[in-house]
């Protein structure tokens, strides 16, 4: 690295999923998904089928418009672009026989377009996009048997894709399935009926899935790269005071545990503690740790959007602090008193990205590659000096900015950071509300709430600037 520039190997670029830009959901044979009946975000109701309201059914149709957009990823000056493989668009069932040639033809023509450009596909497996009718025949993946019919699945875009294909993620976020069971594992069980082992039990089996995953991956080509892919996010005590401090150190195993796993092959010590204090049983076999240990990932892939603190305080000393928690029976989050606040409600902590990556590199010795950061935020389109519409994001700007400043500096501490991929390319329908208001590409789309809209792509004011950020591979960060 020379001084405040990024390697010329470094993969900047960009990500989305099918679910998020796709549309076409029921086009050339798809299956529904578990997005496809979820209008109202991760956590909202669950229809009995598509409904008119679910913005994701239509998103930004990357499915007629992949050739456009993937031009205009090539002029921002992608090295790389994450999507993912809709599980649904191969295998409409999850556990067809046969797979479906047309939706592997799509991703035949995607991946080739991308590389007409240079532009490396990173590709995940499963992004949140559960086959429903797994969800509906066996409960998602608190069935061992989905774990046959992924290793299937996986197997088939393997071989389909060996020859242009190098970097694979097995689970987005798969740490995701403590929180949100129906969205991160297909479970359709409601969440107030679940119980920890349920929860921990249905990771297993996605944690046993993706080793064999990593099996199959190196048996048909063994320059393929495999990473897991974790939600991360900062954590401190909200005082100095020692019982936060151990607040804090739970919150950071409850977080490493996936990484853990992928990367050591093996549970954490930690684990079993947490495991007899909240009743836990698991049922894991000889084979499955066997699998486990034998077949760990290349690389470890991260999201990060934000930072949380950790404390011990209860009662009316608590009142006065705002809590932050999204998960259901794990460590509670608080709002840290220091930091800004996005439109959402998530703290902004660049600071705490490098802090982030220093201890995974540490723990684990493995590359990182950042895979998802970005800002959701309200964008207004307007008329720019040229007469042509645009955003006006400085906000954005400014939030990747100090990101990728403060992924130089880890950098300089010595991680092995493969590239930075933002959140998003282009305006997507957000997973956590089901809404297009909370916008993050550097592209806009013409989609409203309501459903209007023309899809019409327009670049904002990031769009450019990244487009900077890597011609100079990354040393426009500090210029004023």
């Amino acid at each position: 690295m020379t001084k405040r520039q990024f390697p010329k190997d470094f993969l900047w670029g960009s990500a989305s999923a099918a679910y998020h830009f796709e549309g076409a959901f029921d086009k050339d044979g798809k299956g529904l998904t578990v997005q496809d009946v979820t209008p109202d975000g991760a956590r909202g109701r669950i229809t009995d089928g598509p409904t008119s309201d679910n913005l994701k059914l239509g998103a930004a149709n990357f499915y007629e418009n992949y050739k456009e957009d993937i031009k205009l990823f090539a002029e921002m000056g992608f090295k790389a672009f994450r999507t993912s493989i809709s599980w649904a668009r191969i295998f409409p069932n999850g556990d067809d026989k046969e797979p479906n040639e047309k939706g592997l033809q799509f991703y035949d023509n995607v991946i080739d377009e991308l590389l007409k450009y240079g532009i490396e596909p990173v590709i995940t497996l499963a992004h949140y996009e559960t086959p429903l009718a797994l969800a509906e025949k066996y409960n998602g993946w608190m069935s061992r048997e989905v774990i046959d019919h992924f290793v299937n699945y996986a197997v088939t875009v393997f071989e389909r894709y060996k020859n242009k294909v190098k970097y694979w993620l097995t689970f987005n976020e798969i740490n995701a399935i403590l929180e949100t069971p129906f969205i991160a594992g297909g479970i359709k069980t409601p969440e107030d009926e679940l119980s920890p082992s349920d929860l921990y039990q249905a990771a297993h089996h996605q944690l046993v899935a993706s080793a064999l995953v990593t099996k199959k991956a190196k048996e048909i080509n063994p320059d393929f790269l495999v990473g897991c892919m974790i939600s991360q996010k900062g954590v401190y005590p909200l005082r100095p005071h020692p019982a936060d401090g151990v607040q804090e150190m739970k919150k950071k195993q409850e977080l490493d545990f996936f990484t853990h796993v992928h990367a050591r092959g093996e549970y954490p010590s930690y684990i079993k503690r947490v495991f007899e204090e909240n009743n836990i049983k698991l049922d894991i076999t000889k084979e499955d740790r066997k699998i486990l240990k034998e077949y760990p990932v290349d690389y470890i892939s991260v999201s990060y959007y934000r930072s949380v603190c950790t404390t011990a305080l209860e009662g009316e000393e608590y009142e006065d602090v705002r809590d932050v928690s999204e998960d259901t029976f794990t460590i509670k989050e608080v709002e840290n008193p220091y930091l800004e606040t996005s439109q959402w409600g998530w703290q902004i902590d660049p600071v705490g990205l490098r802090i982030a990556l220093n201890e995974m590199y540490d723990k684990y010795e493995l590359p990182i590659f950042i895979v998802e950061n970005g800002l959701g935020a309200h964008d207004t389109l307007v008329q720019g000096k040229d007469g042509e519409l645009t955003v006006h994001d400085d906000y954005r700007i400014h939030y990747l900015q100090e990101h990728l400043k403060q992924t130089y500096e880890a950098m300089l501490d010595g991680v092995d950071i493969i590239g930075f991929l933002s959140w998003a390319a282009m305006d997507v329908v957000s997973t956590t509300e089901g809404s297009i208001d909370k916008r993050y590409g550097l592209i806009y789309i013409d989609l409203q709430e309501d459903g209007t809209g023309t899809l019409q792509r327009y670049k904002k004011d990031s769009f450019y600037w990244y487009k900077n950020v890597i011609e100079t591979s990354g040393a426009s960060l500090w210029v004023d």
